[in-house]
């Protein structure tokens, strides 16, 4: 599995954990809905700062290094 696709799982796996929608977490980040989905995506176009990443870890209330973390895919 690619680094962007335990990335995007991850986020998924912790914002749904959280109880957030793409939406809410999105609006709680500042950026569009569709930026989030964009990370989110496995396979979609990757174009996004590390400081969107940093601040989704803090939103979700985990360690950065928990988002690239790829034994979380299995808790899912």
């Amino acid at each position: 599995m690619d680094k962007y696709q335990v990335l995007g799982l991850n986020i998924t796996y912790y914002r749904k954990l959280r109880g957030f929608t793409q939406a809410q977490l999105a609006e709680k980040l500042f950026i569009t809905r569709h930026h989030l989905s964009r990370i989110e995506s496995p396979n979609a176009d990757k174009s996004f700062s590390i400081a969107v990443i940093f601040d989704i870890a803090d939103a979700l209330e985990v360690d950065v290094a928990m988002l690239f973390d790829k034994r979380t895919q299995t808790k899912s």
